[in-house]
């Protein structure tokens, strides 16, 4: 893997315009921000379970969402998201206020307080909200890239799965079932190092989860997971493939997970010295160098950026804190077939949406 993206970039698809070098810059700064201010809201009790941040991983999220068409009237493409995967969700459409609505399991949030984390959906923006089991959204995205290949629609599904996920049968039959009919699917691997406190080297005996593709009879492609610009490249080529018919891409997004699997882990199991080196390799700090050094930014108009990001996620928490916790009796609407109540959002465009 290149450490350097800018010579990889301009030899594919020319030199990035400025408009969206600094796009990108907001969405890691967003995304970052968003998780700062939920480890903040952790610490004060106020988030609801568990919080799963993706420190070190956003040029992950960031850069493979930045590929797909993002829509918000249903006709775009359709992205799966892992519990890392804040970034994806946030570019899909996702506003900072609603996710902290949701960590705080307040009644106006995407769940009405019934479900944290993100574990939300909106079919309109392009999200579908992840399943706890592990491994099984690889074959729900497999589903739903073959409704876009029986509808004849122009559209992929992106699926993203941590190193331990492709130890499940879940992922196997999935990613099987998309090779066997062409579906125009992307499975992204975070290789990050662990799968909790399970180190890779014990999820696989292969040297990289990309030789698997072959045994699938797809294409893989494996790439630096802290280069926001060398992962952005490598999904639009994925994409690009999935939208011409070629079929599947198994994507391996070598990066390391800097913080322990939730907040409530020390990370007890993890080498001297890892993450100091890894911090070194910051996926943010290191796009910073290359917009100054290479991308032609100057200083100012990065600053300019995370005041805007500053600015947006301070009111994104006063919104959130401001909203009512649910009410008690909202507990048991939609339990009974005769009580119409909550409606979720994945609900709430139909005409009867109890019949959904």
């Amino acid at each position: 893997m290149a450490d350097q993206s800018e010579s990889e970039w301009a030899r594919e698809v020319g030199p990035p315009a400025p408009d969206s070098l600094l796009d990108l810059y907001y969405w890691l700064q967003l995304t970052r921000e968003v998780e700062r201010v939920l480890a903040n809201l952790y610490r004060q009790n106020k988030v609801i379970g568990g919080l799963y941040r993706s420190l070190g991983q956003e040029a992950g999220a960031v850069g493979t969402a930045y590929a797909l068409r993002r829509r918000a009237d249903g006709t775009g493409d359709v992205l799966s998201p892992a519990i890392r995967d804040l970034g994806a969700m946030l570019m899909m459409g996702a506003a900072p206020a609603d996710i902290m609505k949701q960590y705080m399991a307040r009644g106006d949030g995407p769940t009405g307080g019934r479900e944290t984390n993100v574990h939300f959906s909106d079919y309109g923006k392009g999200y579908v909200g992840l399943i706890s089991h592990l491994g099984v959204m690889v074959g729900v995205m497999a589903g739903v890239a073959l409704s876009f290949k029986v509808r004849g629609e122009d559209r992929v599904a992106l699926v993203y799965s941590g190193d331990g996920m492709t130890s499940t049968g879940g992922f196997h039959e999935g990613l099987n079932l998309a090779a066997v009919q062409r579906l125009p699917l992307v499975v992204v691997v975070e290789n990050n190092g662990y799968a909790y406190s399970t180190p890779t080297s014990k999820q696989t005996a292969a040297a990289a989860f990309t030789d698997k593709a072959d045994g699938y009879g797809i294409r893989g492609e494996r790439v630096d997971g802290n280069d926001v610009l060398e992962v952005w490249a490598a999904s639009r080529r994925a994409v690009e493939h999935a939208r011409a018919g070629g079929g599947p891409t198994l994507l391996e997004l070598v990066t390391y997970r800097r913080l322990g699997h939730a907040e409530h882990d020390s990370q007890p199991y993890v080498p001297a010295g890892e993450v100091s080196e890894w911090e070194a390799r910051d996926p943010v700090d290191r796009y910073e160098r290359w917009l100054l050094e290479t991308g032609g930014m100057e200083a100012g108009e990065l600053e300019r950026v995370r005041e805007r990001v500053r600015e947006e996620v301070a009111e994104a928490r006063s919104v959130a804190e401001s909203s009512p916790m649910p009410e008690p009796r909202s507990g048991v609407d939609g339990v009974y077939a005769h009580e119409r109540g909550w409606i979720p959002w994945t609900r709430g465009g139909l005409e009867d949406p109890d019949e959904a």
